[in-house]
């Protein structure tokens, strides 16, 4: 069988596979380098876009679509029935996790202002005003999965306090369901969003979410850009009550003109929480196990079922 792979560096990282398996490398949908015939198992690029979705009907063998992501909402409907689609769930987790922590302290010691100053050739000392911390916070992670677990892994030595959220309560596990928002989001200091964008999450941080977030608050979008309402972040941010550090916008690329790119409160980054140097050797190390279990007649992980 044939196992199309986006990297040229992929061929040494995927590891061992079976002998009758061929792995080519496909890093365009429009520069295949055997005919589709054969494909069983096929891994797109990390960012593909519409091109790879169209051309997964194009592969008649097709059996499984491996992803790159964490998120599978580009694919979620888009794949032939018969056809399995898993997603990278556990890859992500690091980069995302120390994004998050990253930004959190980021937005909390004022260190945006700092890169101005330090930009304007400015000793910010000069009247300063002593920047917030994060020893102590009330921390609220919005999407109870790997990623979540990550971020409160890494953020317990800070001496935070944490609230956990899923799509639907886990009492044996100390987690609340997305319906007590309401009541939650008030008592955070910090908000992480780490949910994926389904049609249950789609403009989950509209107006009302905004609002019920305490006064002084840093929320931490890490999903997905259509997770939030721009119109809803934009009003908000815009009178200065709460921040915010964003790796996602709707749409991607933000505009030039967005108010969202000179509001001093808005840490904003281009959606590179995951890409770091580690990545591929992860990614190709969950394709390596994915393409041997396959091979073998093996249940395969990570297929996406949804939730969060």
């Amino acid at each position: 069988m044939k196992v199309w792979i986006p990297h040229e560096a992929g061929l040494d990282l995927i590891g061992e596979v079976p002998s009758d398996v061929t792995v080519e490398v496909v890093e365009r949908a429009d520069r295949l380098p055997s005919t589709v015939a054969g494909v069983r198992f096929w891994v797109p690029p990390f960012l593909g876009g519409t091109d790879s979705t169209a051309l997964v009907r194009e592969l008649p063998d097709l059996a499984v679509v491996q992803l790159l992501s964490a998120g599978a909402d580009a694919w979620v409907g888009r794949t032939p029935d018969g056809v399995t689609l898993c997603d990278a769930r556990g890859v992500h987790d690091p980069s995302t996790a120390e994004w998050v922590v990253t930004a959190i302290l980021a937005q909390l010691r004022a260190f945006p202002a700092f890169v101005r100053a330090q930009a304007d050739r400015r000793w910010a000392y000069d009247g300063f005003t002593p920047t917030d911390e994060l020893t102590g916070k009330r921390v609220l992670i919005v999407g109870a999965g790997s990623i979540g677990t990550a971020v409160r892994d890494r953020l317990a030595p800070f001496e935070v306090s944490f609230t956990l959220v899923a799509r639907t309560a886990r009492p044996e596990q100390g987690v609340h369901g997305v319906d007590e928002l309401p009541r939650l989001l008030p008592e955070a200091d910090v908000v992480v969003v780490l949910v994926p964008l389904t049609e249950q999450t789609r403009g989950l941080i509209d107006k009302e979410f905004l609002a019920a977030m305490s006064d002084g608050a840093l929320l931490v979008n890490a999903a997905r850009g259509p997770v939030a309402r721009t119109e809803a972040l934009v009003a908000e941010l815009g009178t200065g009550r709460i921040s915010a550090a964003l790796d996602v916008t709707d749409p991607e690329p933000l505009p030039a003109d967005s108010p969202l790119w000179t509001m001093p409160n808005v840490l904003l980054t281009p959606h590179v929480a995951g890409s770091v140097r580690g990545l591929l050797p992860r990614a190709y190390r969950l394709v390596g196990d994915q393409v041997r279990r396959f091979a073998a007649g093996q249940p395969l992980i990570n297929t996406v079922v949804g939730g969060y």
